[in-house]
């Protein structure tokens, strides 16, 4: 009996590592399944990606069930025209998403609600006309956003607002004429900004926010070239070489409107801020809003702070030469006078020797 029961033992311990390499098997296999049991047909998964890119798809592929850990979604390269609200629920963990090369022509305003931790927003060579003024509303985290080879014909007011984190934008290749400075004011980590390839129209529209592109220039960033297409007398010029002095005539419109300006539109300001009324007290300077003291900004702040440098030199030279000529005519006056007194103090010495001198002549001329 214990001779037929050793075999068996050994078998058994045999056996032990085919089982445990069995499970191994069963586990990396658990694995992959659950990886790639939330991957569309249409797409290619790993464990940070789901790339769908150049699949010609005409609508987006179910993305509710891919991994848990998906950082980045490329949709580039297909033909979609419109996007449902919910394409992007429960993707909370996504970083970037490229919608770019397709045909989409209108967007949702709460398509990208749920993109809270999202930094890299793509929408390049699309047909977007329009913005919904609540599309990017809670996306606190964006970093990079690229709107170029668009149709947009505007960028509307609190469209940015909380895109504070924003450093790079780009908004070249549309159909801007003009922007409100408004619009771009709550930017402010705002460093590359791409407006090129547009019909711009360097009228009264577009002062405000010139100023605004100089300020930007000003603390380091970086603005392409904004060629001019209107007026005649402009076009193919780079409105930030325009000098300030081509929009005097827009302070005369604004006078002659009432103090608007020439389309009735709002002081290029925060919503914010408030514009005082007729008849409401006038604040000084130092209590006026930054961005109504910056409005009228010289064409390069750096010029004009050299230009200040420089003046201040010359009349602090023109000062001390007028105060060293001053004591000099002081010094020569006061030693005119001083030889004036000893003069007038030789002349009686000089009276009483002729006198004396008299009578010897004449005692001299009598023996003679």
């Amino acid at each position: 009996m214990q001779l037929s029961n050793a075999p068996a033992v050994s078998r058994r311990r045999r056996g032990n590592p085919d089982s445990q390499g069995l499970l191994g098997l069963l586990s990396v296999c658990a694995t992959l399944l659950q990886l790639c049991t939330g991957c569309p047909s249409e797409c290619i998964c790993n464990s940070l990606e789901v790339n769908c890119s150049g699949r010609s798809l005409v609508s987006v592929p179910a993305l509710t069930s891919v991994p848990e850990g998906t950082r980045i979604i490329n949709l580039t390269n297909n033909r979609l025209a419109s996007l449902p609200v919910s394409a992007f629920a429960n993707l909370s963990a996504l970083e970037t998403l490229d919608l770019s090369n397709n045909y989409l022509d209108n967007l949702p305003s709460r398509l990208f609600r749920e993109l809270g931790n999202l930094s890299d927003l793509s929408l390049r060579n699309n047909s977007l006309t329009v913005l919904d003024r609540e599309l990017f509303r809670g996306m606190t985290q964006l970093r990079r956003l690229d709107l170029s080879l668009n149709g947009l014909a505007a960028v509307p007011l609190g469209l940015l607002d909380e895109l504070q984190g924003l450093t790079w934008l780009s908004l070249a290749g549309n159909r801007l004429h003009a922007l409100e400075r408004a619009t771009f004011e709550p930017l402010t980590n705002l460093q590359h900004l791409e407006l090129g390839i547009n019909p711009w129209e360097c009228d009264c529209n577009l002062r405000d926010f010139k100023h605004w592109m100089e300020w930007l220039i000003y603390r380091g960033g970086y603005v392409d070239a904004v060629e001019c297409t209107l007026p005649k007398d402009l076009r193919g010029r780079d409105i930030r070489s325009v000098p300030v002095e081509m929009f005097n005539y827009c302070l005369q419109l604004e006078d002659e409107n009432g103090g608007g300006n020439a389309k009735g539109r709002s002081p290029p300001c925060v919503r914010a801020t408030v514009v005082p009324s007729e008849g409401a007290a006038v604040r000084t300077e130092a209590e006026l809003p930054d961005c109504v003291k910056q409005r009228y900004r010289p064409v390069s702040v750096r010029r004009a702070i050299g230009t200040v440098v420089i003046a201040g030199v010359v009349c602090g030279i023109v000062c001390i030469m007028m105060v060293a000529a001053a004591a000099y005519g002081c010094i020569y006056a006061s030693l005119m006078a001083k030889y004036q007194r000893e003069l007038k103090k030789r002349q009686p010495l000089m009276g009483d020797t002729e006198a004396d001198a008299d009578p010897e002549e004449k005692q001299i001329s009598s023996v003679a």
